[in-house]
């Protein structure tokens, strides 16, 4: 059975321990979001596809006056899990990022302009480091349960995000270089 990858993070989430549609996208939120895009209207379509295909179960659990459904993931699940994990096949780095389409073409700025662009990527490297480093303790407690792969996923982003503020430190510089030459010779 080949799945839609949001199908696969969805069975993913309720195997580390997710319940509702909502917990989905909220733990999806919470730690996958920078490489895997869960949106709320795609979660009960799919957890309805895996529950039609036998590879979770639901069952109804009311809050109130709120229709609430619990999904568990079945054997058939977990073994499509694993098998996907598992399938020999491209792994396609897919980076979509308006900050580095717009230093593509930032030759079009004068120098200010392209520090400008490169300091406001930074600094969101900077929020999503900040972001990645208060989740640590969450992904510290998972895999005290049992769970280290987050942990190293997140181990990942980490080092993403401090090598783009590196080279965002490096690019500042030699743009500064430029600048500090462009404008000794204009006088």
């Amino acid at each position: 059975m080949v799945l839609s990858n949001p199908a696969y993070l969805v069975l993913g989430m309720l195997r580390v321990g997710a319940r509702s549609g909502y917990e989905i996208k909220r733990l999806a939120d919470s730690s996958a979001r920078y490489f895997a895009a869960l949106s709320q209207i795609q979660i009960y379509p799919v957890l309805k596809e895996l529950e039609n295909a036998g590879l979770v179960r639901g069952k109804s659990d009311p809050r109130g006056h709120r229709p609430r459904r619990l999904y568990t993931l079945t054997a058939a699940g977990e073994r499509e899990l694993v098998d996907w994990l598992g399938r020999d096949e491209e792994l396609p780095l897919d980076v979509r990022d308006l900050g580095l389409l717009k230093l593509f073409f930032a030759d079009a700025l004068d120098t200010e302009g392209q520090l400008r662009l490169v300091r406001e990527i930074r600094a969101r490297s900077e929020r999503i480091l900040a972001e990645l480093r208060r989740s640590e303790p969450r992904a510290l407690a998972r895999s005290e349960r049992g769970y280290e792969a987050p942990q190293h996923s997140l181990g990942f982003g980490i080092a993403m995000h401090e090598a783009w503020i590196a080279h965002c430190d490096s690019l500042e510089r030699y743009l500064a270089t430029v600048s500090r030459r462009a404008r000794r010779r204009a006088s």
